[in-house]
């Protein structure tokens, strides 16, 4: 089983976190192989974090030292949407012969380049080219989680509801039993106050909470895995310290 994480700026991570990639390769080292189908692989053409002090996904400062470096690869992007990864996905999925996509996308889209609507279109289109690629592709999707800004901007904040209704009609429309689609619901618990570091981008609580609602979803779906375990080997660890990326910044987008 080969997964491959797709993402903005919540997946990729900046340099010094540990990021959800982390706490999903721990819940799956820790899952036997027999729930997963057999052994099972990470896979993607990256595995840098963002800099924020460049502005260039070139960091390879992970907080965790553990984290293996085969384990740390992924197709997100600091300011990529659906946008940017509907183009791409197909030859991504036939180079590295994905499996199963853990997506995470969406807010930044409706917050500097599309629409609801267009989002929508986007995130079928992305949907669909993956699929040329493998036919039997199994997809989770996670729903936009309205930042900081969605607090003070009710247009925004109404973008993202719509886009999230579209998204489930999306799945509902696409979900096949030979190319299943999850909508994975909002993460339990998810506060942006306390789970992210400036409003929008997860700290180590909703690192958590983001892996679980992949892992969650996929063991109740598919049986695969187990639920996810908040154990007493997995604290909560207060952020490290970074310099704080406002949540409200124009996005520095990866052409390469």
């Amino acid at each position: 089983m080969r997964f491959m994480f797709v993402g903005d700026s919540m997946t990729i991570g900046r340099a010094g976190d540990f990021t959800w990639r982390y706490r999903m390769w721990q819940h799956l080292e820790a899952s036997p192989d027999a729930s997963l189908d057999g052994p099972y692989e990470i896979v993607g053409p990256r595995t840098e974090l963002y800099d924020s002090g460049t502005g260039t996904p070139v960091s390879s400062a992970y907080a965790a030292p553990d984290f293996p470096a085969d384990a740390r690869r992924h197709l997100a992007g600091w300011g990529e949407g659906w946008l940017h990864m509907a183009p791409v996905i197909a030859d991504t999925v036939a180079e590295h012969r994905a499996d199963v996509l853990l997506v995470s996308l969406g807010l930044i889209d409706l917050g500097f380049y599309t629409d609801s609507e267009q989002t929508a279109a986007n995130a079928r289109a992305f949907l669909a080219a993956a699929r040329t690629a493998n036919p039997h592709i199994r997809c989770v999707l996670l729903p936009v989680i309205p930042n900081v800004r969605a607090e003070s901007d009710a247009p925004f904040a109404a973008e993202c509801d719509r886009f999230n209704e579209l998204l489930a009609k999306a799945v509902a429309d696409l979900d096949t039993a030979t190319s299943p689609i999850l909508l994975a619901s909002r993460p339990q618990g998810y506060d942006i106050h306390t789970d992210t570091y400036d409003g929008t981008h997860p700290g180590p609580s909703g690192e958590h909470r983001l892996a679980a609602a992949y892992a969650d979803a996929m063991h109740q779906a598919w049986g695969l895995g187990g639920p996810y375990a908040w154990a007493a080997d997995r604290p909560l660890i207060p952020s490290p310290s970074a310099s704080p990326v406002r949540a409200s910044a124009p996005p520095a987008v990866r052409t390469g």
